[in-house]
């Protein structure tokens, strides 16, 4: 049983709560403004309770054979979740966390310290600020999970965007992102679209029910130039307890259907989760 004490603080973004998880010794969830971000179980880093993180999970696990070092580019930072996973899973990775609330990262580490040697370093700056300086062919991979409170900025739903995620990336590099949307999926086919005008690959993860359009939800989109490794993660996917559909080719292409690159004049947040989509109270 975990006998933490709760920890709450407004940060620079909204308000944070740390919360332990009565179940599991040493594990926490956090929220902002009531909204579920992350959930870290510090002696189990391999642990992942959240669907979604699951999912960018499994396709780390396959971008590259087993264990194998890489270097992450981590746009959101939450609790860490995510870079502490790759630290455990591939060790002596070099990762880059860039998180935009410098209050955040200041509560994460000092109340959820990371290991020593896990090779993280945390960047305290704008998401689309970070990528535009990064040196090109500098990331093996990108993974995006970036909520200005339950919604995607709009400065990172763009084509622009996107190029900048491409140029970051290494020949055989892999962008991940979360995501979240309902039917009609206007939103989702946009951020297809664009990355659909960059990348030769586009794999798109969800539950069934959120992709006929039964509730809103979160899907993973990946985007890569070099095939995508789809029977592997369908299979893992197919073994979740919350089993998700792996969607790319002509099935996609079809859900993408008319959709158009969306320019920076004319990119919007992702929408407003309905009430209780997220919420934990």
């Amino acid at each position: 049983m975990n006998d933490s004490i709760p920890v709450a603080r407004t940060t620079d973004r909204g308000f944070t709560k740390l919360m332990p998880d009565v179940d599991r010794t040493r594990a926490w969830l956090l929220t902002v403004d009531g909204a579920p971000q992350s959930y870290v179980d510090l002696d189990d880093p391999e642990h992942l309770e959240f669907e979604y993180a699951r999912r960018l999970g499994h396709v780390l696990d396959t971008v590259a054979e087993a264990g194998r070092a890489m270097e992450v580019l981590h746009l959101g930072g939450g609790a860490l979740t995510l870079p502490r996973y790759v630290a455990a899973t591939r060790p002596g990775s070099r990762q880059d966390v860039v998180e935009a609330d410098r209050g955040l990262l200041e509560l994460v580490v000092e109340c959820l310290p990371l290991p020593a040697g896990a090779g993280i370093a945390l960047h305290a700056a704008d998401a689309r600020a970070w990528l535009e300086a990064a040196p090109a062919g500098s990331a093996d991979v990108v993974v995006a999970d970036v909520f200005g409170g339950s919604r995607v900025p709009a400065h990172l739903t763009s084509v622009e965007y996107a190029r900048q995620a491409a140029r970051v990336l290494r020949g055989g590099g892999v962008y991940l992102a979360n995501l979240a949307d309902a039917a009609p999926f206007a939103f989702l086919r946009s951020q297809l679209a664009n990355f659909g005008a960059v990348f030769e690959e586009l794999v798109l993860i969800a539950e069934p029910g959120v992709l006929r359009g039964r509730r809103f939800g979160n899907a993973v989109l990946i985007a890569a130039h070099e095939p995508v490794d789809t029977a592997a993660l369908a299979r893992l996917m197919a073994g979740d307890a919350f089993p998700a559909r792996v969607e790319h080719g002509a099935a996609l292409r079809e859900f993408i259907g008319g959709a158009r690159p969306v320019r920076d004049e004319d990119a919007v947040p992702s929408p407003e989760p309905p009430d209780g989509a997220f919420s934990i109270g």
